[in-house]
């Protein structure tokens, strides 16, 4: 796969930025191309624009590691669930992942791609050989947060479909690519951010 970083930053900064980029930005795309060259399974510039679509969704555009609700803390987003949870806002929970459990530790989301809940951290732990159980802020780091979202779509171990599963040489299915993640929830969406960076990567 050619890639033009130049080129390939110059386009995105267009689209889907809104005509900028930070140094965060930058080192976050730069780091999920050097991750998917290094683990990707396949030469396919549709899968990695759909990884990089996926980060700049569930990062907001930071394409940089975040914890769910975007806080600054662990206590604040702890504390962020905690009020939405009271206030009937998360009705789709039916026990409270954030909380800190009997070693101190709390398994909200945190990455590129939320992982949630300890089982997910102990099988994200396994594939990417990060001990994210001892140490699951340790999803907080870049590299650490590459591994884990693109050998979590490579290998299908968020919801047990794969990037394979939606491109193939015979198919690019850039909407139900989604529930690779996350069921339907903003997939046209995030499709429209694929397809973005797919005609930035040339």
């Amino acid at each position: 796969m050619t890639y033009d970083d130049q080129r390939f930053f110059k386009a995105v900064r267009r689209d889907p930025f809104p005509g900028r980029l930070t140094a965060g930005q930058v080192s976050g795309m730069a780091a999920l191309v050097a991750g998917w060259r290094a683990l990707g399974d396949a030469d396919d510039p549709r899968r990695l624009a759909y990884c990089l679509a996926t980060a700049f969704h569930e990062t907001g555009g930071r394409m940089q590691p975040v914890r769910e609700t975007f806080a600054p803390s662990d206590a604040a987003a702890i504390a962020r669930l905690e009020r939405a949870y009271a206030s009937g806002l998360l009705p789709q929970v039916r026990r409270p992942y954030w909380r800190l459990d009997a070693d101190g530790k709390s398994w909200f989301g945190r990455g590129l791609v939320q992982i949630t809940h300890r089982r997910n951290y102990e099988k994200l732990a396994e594939a990417t050989g990060v001990d994210l159980v001892g140490e699951p802020g340790r999803a907080m780091e870049l590299d650490v947060a590459v591994r884990i979202l693109v050998i979590g779509m490579r290998d299908g171990l968020f919801s047990g479909m794969r990037l394979a599963d939606a491109f193939d040489g015979r198919q690019a299915d850039w909407t139900g690519a989604r529930r690779i993640v996350n069921g339907r929830d903003r997939a046209a969406l995030v499709a429209g951010y694929g397809r973005a960076f797919l005609a930035a990567l040339g």
